[in-house]
């Protein structure tokens, strides 16, 4: 019967009963269709006004049903189905598994001889909708046929439309797409061998050109050098690929299914450019010892100032990055120099930081991101009268100029939502199906991230090479310098240590995945404390040891927005539902030796009958280690310094929880352990030494 929908708010879904039926579970709905007004009816139909229709929902099933789901019994392609499968079906199959059983799918239709009109029209219909979805997800995902150097997808593919669909396209688009693809290989491989050369092209250029004086960091205008990092930040998250978050921050999965090597380039990219704008902005901070306290603000200050134009900018992920490295330890020790700072600055730069609050799992970053998303300007604010005043000068000059500004998200509010995800809900039902409802949960992230892109188009910035070149040339310190270098500058009193509470939240700064380059925090810090796209930034939270100073200002919060990027909107805070009072959520990280090159957090569910070398076993068959658990010792990280869990201790109630952040967890083993304790008590020595 032929009907059509109505606009009205009478149409209602929900939900009704769960039904099963061999390798697959399905939600099943009950959707009140309304019509038309009773003129635009057919009188024939009984004056029916509205009616009640099925809905089967796939919730979980085998990979042979969730991929025969992609065309419902009529032939008809249910695209939300298609997007969400196509998004995310790498986190529990490969590229050829699928297309094998399209294949095996659509031939068995081929074969299936019936007599029964309907149901010939019906196979008939699948066999076209399946091509189709092939079609869309050659589109769509071209990279899932990029195997080289076999390219078997494609030639698989090309094969079984010359024997099944001769008369299509599919064959020859599989043929081009090898071609394609076989053609970039060979420009991507002649390009390696050009760059070698580059190089001389480059000193030639050099010396032949006039000669430019080097710029110096105080010599570079605000505005244009948040430009070029907004230029480079919106590149970068143009080009990420959503499913590569998947990858990004669930490399145990890619691991059983027989994967290796980076997965996640676009995703490492944005990381690594996150990093080192951190990394600069200490640099730039520390690396001049002699400088007075009045001349280091300066420095410092105008960092504030450039954050100020990328939160103009609407660029969240440098402005992130440069509060992360304001608030590392290195630097936010230094009370002289932030002493030096006028008031408007010290304002600002607290404005700043509590965007990237963990208050209600970041819940004002996501507002605000919500908010100016895809607003023309952003919608700035402040207490500071004077700030207010600027504010409204440069939102009218946007009016006038016909300015708009794109935007350019905090990567790590969306790679934590998605760990949470994956950390909260199984991947397999317990009868072994496929949970195809998390992959749901996970698409609407993905869908997130695809809609900013769109706003970050919106950026026209230039390149200016002269100040990347300041920038790459710009010397990086390891954390151990940045942390001697700060004592230097500054140098430790004596005495007991006097912490603020404030600073207790800098223990979330550790979370998922690690941005990877050192920061500025103290010697005794474990490797992993370090910047982290998937970690809401700089890991500076844990100021190890006892002799720290007071935070440089009583109007300033070492705030939590020095949280891990990735992991700093997922925070489990007590209102998170990935809490409860016998479970929690909590990160960990495996170190395999002193020199381990591991960075990357995961995260598994503590309960309260988790002893020590259950969660020992937990954090081994994470990183796919063997080995067992007496060979190692847990840890976990505080914000001022490492709590040694006792091996027979039961983990959920021996950890502390006094600061209310998420807690983080080190495993390591006892020989590697030994030799740290060793490091930092000749540390302390030498440290001592030199205040003498």
């Amino acid at each position: 019967m032929a009907f059509s929908l109505s606009d009205g708010q009478d149409d209602v879904t929900r939900f009704w009963r769960e039904e099963k039926e061999k390798g697959a579970i399905y939600n099943v709905y009950l959707k009140k269709v309304t019509y038309h007004t009773l003129s635009d009816l057919d009188q024939s139909k009984g004056h029916l006004m509205w009616e009640t229709q099925k809905i089967r929902v796939v919730k979980a099933g085998t990979l042979e049903k969730l991929v025969e789901s992609l065309v419902t019994v009529k032939g008809e392609l249910d695209s939300t189905y298609v997007n969400v499968f196509l998004a995310t079906y790498r986190t529990f199959a490969t590229p050829l598994q699928v297309l094998e059983i399209l294949i095996k799918r659509y031939k068995w239709l081929e074969k299936d001889s019936t007599d029964h009109e309907e149901r010939k029209e019906n196979n008939e219909n699948q066999q076209k909708t399946f091509k189709s979805v092939i079609s869309v997800w050659m589109d769509t995902y071209p990279d899932d046929f990029r195997d080289y150097p076999d390219y078997k997808c494609l030639k698989v593919l090309e094969a079984f439309s010359h024997q099944f669909i001769p008369d299509s396209d599919l064959e020859l688009r599989a043929r081009h797409k090898i071609e394609k693809f076989e053609r970039e290989a060979v420009s991507n491989s002649d390009g390696d061998i050009k760059f070698q050369f580059s190089i001389v092209d480059e000193v030639d250029s050099m010396i032949d050109s006039e000669y430019q004086k080097p710029l110096e960091f105080l010599d570079i205008p605000n505005n244009r050098l948040a430009e070029q990092l907004t230029f480079k930040d919106a590149e970068l998250f143009k080009r990420v690929i959503p499913n590569h978050c998947l990858g990004a921050v669930w490399a145990r999965r890619d691991r059983k299914l027989g994967k290796g090597g980076n997965i996640a380039p676009s995703v490492l990219a944005t990381i690594d450019q996150f990093n080192r704008v951190s990394l600069r902005v200490i640099a730039t901070i520390l690396r001049t010892r002699e400088l007075k306290s009045s001349l280091r603000a300066k420095i410092l200050q105008k960092w504030i100032d450039i954050a100020q134009e990328l939160r103009q900018q609407k660029n969240f992920s440098s402005l992130k990055a440069i509060i992360s490295g304001l608030q590392s330890h290195s630097v936010y020790r230094l009370k002289r120099t932030w002493a030096s700072l006028p008031k408007e600055s010290i304002d600002l730069f607290q404005e700043l930081a509590d965007i990237f609050s963990n208050d209600n799992n970041q819940i004002l970053s996501r507002e605000l991101l919500m908010k100016e998303a895809t607003a023309k300007f952003p919608d700035l604010d402040s207490n500071n009268k004077i700030l207010q005043r600027r504010n409204l000068q440069k939102r009218r000059s946007w009016i006038e100029n016909g300015i708009v500004q794109g935007t350019v998200p905090y990567l790590g509010t969306f790679l934590t939502d998605l760990t949470m995800i994956d950390t909260a809900i199984p991947d397999r039902t317990e009868c072994g199906l496929i949970n195809f409802e998390k992959r749901r949960k996970e698409f609407e992230v993905l869908a997130q991230i695809k809609l900013l892109q769109s706003a970050a188009q919106i950026y026209h910035f230039q390149e200016d090479k002269h100040i990347w070149a300041w920038f790459d040339s710009v010397r990086v310190f390891d954390e151990n310098e940045c942390h001697d270098l700060s004592c230097i500058i500054e140098p430790i009193k004596e005495g007991p240590a006097r912490l603020k509470k404030k600073s207790a939240s800098y223990s979330s700064l550790l979370k998922v995945v690690n941005f990877g380059d050192n920061l500025g925090t103290r010697p005794s810090r474990p490797e992993g404390s370090k910047l982290s796209l998937l970690s809401c930034g700089l890991d500076n939270s844990s100021v190890y040891n006892s002799s720290i100073t007071d935070s440089p200002s009583q109007g300033m919060s070492h705030s939590s927005s020095t949280s891990s990027l990735l992991s700093c909107d997922s925070d489990t805070t007590i209102s998170s539902p990935f809490r409860s009072p016998d479970t929690c959520v909590v990160r960990v990280r495996f170190e395999s030796g002193p020199e381990s090159d591991t960075h990357v957090y995961k995260s598994i569910m503590l309960k309260n009958i988790d002893h020590t070398h259950t969660v020992i076993d937990k954090v081994l068959e994470k990183y796919s280690k063997k080995g067992p658990a007496g060979n190692y010792c847990l840890l976990q990280v505080l914000s001022d310094g490492e709590l040694l869990i006792p091996d027979k201790g039961n983990v959920f109630y021996a950890m502390n929880k006094s600061d209310g952040s998420e807690p983080v967890f080190v495993v390591r083993t006892r020989q590697d352990q030994e030799a740290r304790t060793q490091h930092r008590k000749r540390g302390r020595r030498k440290l001592k030494n030199w205040s003498l």
